[in-house]
């Protein structure tokens, strides 16, 4: 029971004296004034509606222009409008000592310029005549129930504006007059409650007999009942002189104490409206007339019941009823005034409540008003401000968590920056996580304010939410814990949230557990753990040597994640470039040696890098050993790694190195390799390696033959005696004729050694070999003079006396020659048909034809030769014979300038003896040649 003594009174309506309209003049009205003689009221479809003594029922609407029209002859005792239907319900009297007729009446239709009345039928439950206590009527205008003050109910189903469609009966009887009515209708199902002076029941009218249920028992006065709206959950209001019941169809609920004798009861818009005599006057019957009520003070109350306060007060003179319509009550007294409650606005009735210090009221109203959440976040706000100026900060911080989404966040923030409320702002910030509302300072803060406390518990709990659920920068709080010491719950966050860099950092840089970062690198995807490796590799080479190393092998070759996810592995299957991790290598040479040396093996197209590296590492390590066991065995090595055929592309490089190292058999193998065959002969020559020098002349001699003489330049120019290598140097030019005597001579002359016995055997062989030259090319000249002369002589008889055919056989078939034949003058004969078939031509001999092509070519070669400058020059700086060059060219006629005969000249017949003739010297001298 809610005892309304403690219940706050506001002035939440304004009161005003309804006046007639302005006059002509533009006067002020004066207070208008009902009808005399107003007995009964009600209103609905924009106006209201009076019954008076009279028998005329009278319509107000907001213009205040009052209609009427004789409904009754004697008096109307009851109205009913329809909220949502121009349909008007009244009980009234046509003749004395007869029972009240009801009459509907359809306002929409006129009749005769007053509205249609469409039914009309007594008022009687029976036989038994008595007087009608109440009314009411379902908006759906199939019910009407009517109260008898025999304690009878009347239920009309059907169409109540026809007789036809309608079917009236008894629903209930009782001993105590009905004093209240009411319909309630739920989804499909509809309750009729009625109460009398004495109980209160329920009837369930849409289930066949009607069942009821007695809610409780006792009753109240006429006119002190009324339903509430949805906001009450459509409850029946019962109002006693002690208390104000709320009833379900089907229990009690809840009761407020509200003394006094109440005489009226209305809700309006959540509002319970109760006029009840004033304290001050002497108590009267519940169930009097009107009439002994006329000189009574009455008390008008407008109570919340939600929020539990009286949103007015105030005392009027003989209430007649009080009614609602166009957003207002209107108060009707005895006097014929018309009194106005005008509701304040929401936000003038908050800020009454503002001024009052009545948050958590304004907060309840605001709420029930549905005001939006901005206005309820100002409230909010303000109440925080209130509670925290008082020093109630714990009390503020939770008003300010209720502005999250709408207020400024660091509005609150600065108001707790101090050290003795981190506590509360910690509060407001766990919450603005919460609400996923919060930036990645205010993460910052949150954290800060953690660790600040030491509040492990409150951190992890914060730290360790799901995924789905993360409401924070993991970034950000990964930074903060790092920097507040929490190394653990850093690296916690960045594993789980897959933050690999920070997570990597923490563990090398923090905590120096090198062992499980690089557990953890295993288990990233490629191309993560590539960069990770590229980023972190050296401090891992320094203090966990091997086991980078072995990542570092299973990384280049075939990288799959050490993770639970195996299939993602497979699918990988990418390998990394050995040669872009040779630089975390740079102090543990031991490792780079394993490394590189397992990624030839099992990779043999690996980068050319790696090659490289290992090559200048295994000279290193040869250069600077001192076992000759071991060092024996790095040679070997060092050389294989060179033999493998992977330095063609980078010789220099190679060969630099091996240099560097002073590694010999490495740079006589590049040499060879690369044909530098002089850098050989000079290598052996700078250690004085007499019989290398010979051994690379004899090797590579026939590939460079300078080298001979260059050879024998060395020799030369050596004081000590080198009798022995100089006579095989000069052995071997003199074989292959290589140098001219003369220089031979002038090379050795600057030997003080060498003495005229070293080269003796060589001139005289030299002189003999040129002696012997001479005497054949004597001999030669002498068969070309005879040759010439001999052709010359041919030709002269060619054209000065005939040619005498003798031969008897043709030169293809051999068979005796016979008539037709074809003759040429080289002495060969043919049968024309043999001709025929195996000429090409008519104007050549079959037989000498191919003879004579072959010098008609040479005779074109040395044609297109002639002028090929740049050939001869190169090969005259080339030969070591320029003279034998020169000659050759001679030769070939390239400095002569020679005619070509090969075919006739245009005019001349085709069996010119003279072209003939020189057509065959030309032929005969080449084969005398």
């Amino acid at each position: 029971m809610a005892a309304y003594l403690q219940w706050r009174r506001f002035v939440f309506f304004d009161r005003e004296v309804v006046k007639e309209p302005p006059g002509p003049e533009g006067s002020a009205g004066k207070p208008f004034a009902l009808p005399p003689g107003v007995t009964v009221c009600d209103s609905g479809r924009g106006s209201l509606v009076f019954g008076d003594i009279e028998g005329q029922i009278w319509f107000l609407p907001r213009s205040l222009q009052l209609t009427s029209f004789q409904a009754y002859k004697l008096r109307v005792t009851h109205l009913y409008q329809l909220k949502q239907h121009s349909i008007l319900v009244s009980v009234g009297e046509d003749e004395e000592g007869i029972n009240p007729l009801v009459k509907v009446w359809n306002l929409e239709k006129r009749d005769g310029g007053n509205p249609l009345c469409t039914r009309i039928f007594p008022a009687i439950p029976g036989n038994k005549p008595t007087v009608v206590s109440c009314l009411t009527v379902h908006e759906n205008l199939n019910f009407m129930a009517i109260g008898f003050a025999d304690g009878s109910v009347v239920l009309t189903k059907g169409d109540i504006t026809r007789d036809r469609h309608s079917k009236t009966q008894i629903l209930h009887e009782g001993s105590y007059p009905v004093t209240g009515l009411a319909f309630r209708q739920s989804g499909k199902t509809t309750h009729l409650f009625v109460v009398t002076t004495e109980n209160i029941q329920s009837y369930l009218l849409s289930v066949k007999d009607y069942p009821h249920l007695e809610l409780d028992t006792h009753g109240c006065g006429l006119r002190c009942s009324s339903l509430s709206d949805p906001s009450q959950d459509l409850q029946f209001i019962v109002a006693g002189n002690e208390c104000v019941y709320l009833y379900q169809p089907d229990e009690r609920g809840p009761c407020f104490a509200f003394e006094g004798q109440k005489l009226i009861v209305h809700w309006y818009r959540g509002y319970l409206i109760i006029v009840s005599k004033d304290r001050k006057t002497s108590p009267k019957s519940e169930f009097a007339g009107n009439e002994a009520q006329n000189s009574d003070k009455q008390v008008l109350n407008i109570y919340d019941l939600c929020n539990k306060f009286i949103a007015y007060s105030s005392i009027f003179d003989d209430i007649v009823d009080v009614l609602a319509e166009w957003g207002s009550l209107y108060v009707l007294t005895r006097d014929g005034k018309i009194h106005v409650l005008q509701e304040k606005d929401t936000q003038t009735k908050l800020e009454m409540l503002f001024r009052k210090n009545l948050f958590e009221m304004a907060i309840n109203l605001a709420k029930s008003h549905h005001l939006d959440s901005d206005g309820l976040s100002e409230i909010f706000r303000q109440y925080g401000d209130h509670l925290y100026n008082k020093g109630n900060h714990d009390g503020a911080i939770q008003q300010y968590i209720r502005t999250i989404g709408k207020l400024e966040p660091s509005y609150v923030i600065r108001k707790f920056l101090d050290a003795q409320r981190i506590h509360n702002l910690t509060a407001y910030l766990q919450t603005l996580h919460l609400q996923s509302l919060a930036n990645a300072d205010h993460t910052t803060l949150l954290l800060n304010c953690y660790t600040k406390l030491k509040d492990s518990s409150k951190l992890e709990e914060f730290i360790k939410t799901s995924e789905s659920e993360v409401r924070f920068d993991v970034e950000t709080a990964i930074k903060v814990l790092r920097q507040a010491g929490y190394y653990s719950h850093a690296v916690y966050l960045a594993e789980k949230h897959a933050h690999h860099e920070w997570y990597l950092k923490i563990q090398l840089e923090d905590i120096k557990n090198y062992q499980e970062a690089l557990h953890y690198i295993g288990k990233l995807p490629f191309d993560q753990a590539e960069s990770n490796m590229k980023r972190y590799g050296k401090i891992l080479m320094h203090h966990v040597p091997n086991e980078t190393t072995e990542l570092l092998k299973i990384l280049c070759t075939d990288y799959q994640p050490s993770g639970d996810n195996e299939g993602l592995g497979l699918l990988e299957g990418k390998k990394a470039n050995s040669e872009e991790f040779i630089p975390i290598f740079a102090n543990n040479s031991r490792e780079l040696k394993a490394f590189l040396e397992h990624m030839t093996e099992v990779q043999s197209d690996s980068p050319q890098g790696v090659y490289d590296t290992l090559l200048e590492l295994r000279l290193q390590n040869w250069a600077h050993e001192q076992d000759k066991q071991i060092k024996e065995k790095l040679h070997n090595e060092a050389l294989t790694l060179l033999k493998s055929g992977r330095f063609k592309t980078v010789f220099d490089k190679a060969l630099v190195l091996c240099q560097m190292h002073n590694f010999k058999d490495g740079v006589l193998y590049l040499y060879e390799q690369g044909k530098l065959f002089q850098q050989i002969m000079h290598y052996h020559m700078q250690n004085e390696q007499y019989k290398k020098v010979i051994e690379v002349c004899e090797l590579y001699g026939d590939q460079e033959a300078c080298l001979w003489e260059q050879a024998l330049g060395y020799f030369a120019r050596k004081e000590e005696d080198c009798k022995e290598y100089i006579a095989a140097v000069l052995k071997h030019i003199e074989n292959k004729n290589l140098m001219p005597p003369l220089l031979v001579v002038q090379t050795l002359a600057h030997n003080s050694t060498a003495t005229l016995s070293v080269i003796k055997d060589y001139l005289v062989n030299k002189l003999q070999k040129q002696s012997c030259q001479i005497e054949q090319d004597e001999q030669r000249i002498l068969k070309y003079r005879e040759e010439t002369t001999r052709i010359r002589q041919e030709i002269e008889e060619l054209k000065a006396s005939p040619k005498i055919f003798q031969k008897t056989k043709c030169s293809i078939c051999t068979s005796a020659l016979e008539l037709p034949s074809v003759h040429f003058l080289c002495g060969h004969s043919f049968h024309q048909h043999c001709f025929e078939s195996y000429s090409d031509s008519d104007s050549e001999c079959p037989t000498c034809m191919p003879e004579n092509r072959k010098v008609m070519d040479m005779i074109r070669a040395q044609e297109q030769k002639r002028d090929l400058h740049d050939q001869f020059q190169h090969q005259l700086k080339c030969s070591n014979d320029g003279f034998s060059v020169v000659a050759d060219y001679f030769g070939r006629g390239v400095f002569n300038k020679l005619t070509l005969i090969t075919d006739l000249p245009p005019g001349k017949p085709p069996a010119s003896l003279e072209a003939g003739l020189h057509r065959e010297l030309l032929l005969h001298g080449r084969r005398g040649t």
